[in-house]
């Protein structure tokens, strides 16, 4: 018995192209796209990169000044949910800030250190609005869901997007510092 070898080849590549393909096709038209037309869809999104991977699912996201971050991470938690499955949802947020957010948010990390450590919640709220008091045109807001503590700092043109983990033990050193 001879094997012949060009059909040998051209089987294996037509059934890992089609295989490969398929799956490819899969990614995008089922996970990929709804899973960006959600993103897309939230006030303030300008642009979003969407990594998927077996555990996880990554969002890098480009956001206006003075977008709702708890509003974007939850409407993507629940308009999302059947392509997030039971994957983690992490959300990175590109940095747009102004150096006047960045010395402001350095004076009040102390304080919202504090307050996260000793799960005075509350306490974040009102530390930051006695701060952005000192100032004329700075916004500042923090809100909380099961998982995060979202703090949003805005001086109208710049924005900074904040995410604290609510697992003491878990947070380490913010990466926002």
């Amino acid at each position: 018995m001879k094997l012949r070898i060009v059909p040998i080849v051209l089987t294996v590549v037509i059934s890992a192209s089609v295989l490969f393909g398929g799956w490819f096709l899969y990614r995008q038209m089922a996970q990929h796209n709804p899973l960006a037309n959600v993103v897309s869809q939230y006030d303030g999104v300008k642009s979003s990169h969407i990594d998927i991977k077996q555990e996880t699912v990554t969002l890098k996201l480009d956001l206006a000044p003075e977008t709702n971050l708890q509003g974007l991470v939850q409407h993507i938690k629940q308009e999302g949910k059947s392509v997030i499955g039971q994957r983690e949802l992490k959300i990175q947020v590109e940095e747009h800030s102004s150096e006047a957010l960045d010395q402001w948010w350095e004076q009040a990390m102390l304080s919202v250190a504090e307050a996260m450590d000793n799960k005075q919640y509350t306490d974040i709220q009102s530390s930051l609005e006695q701060l952005a008091g000192e100032s004329t045109n700075l916004k500042a807001k923090a809100t909380i869901d099961d998982t995060n503590v979202y703090v949003s700092l805005s001086d109208g043109k710049s924005g900074k997007f904040i995410i604290l983990p609510r697992q003491p033990g878990k947070m380490g050193v913010w990466n926002h510092a």
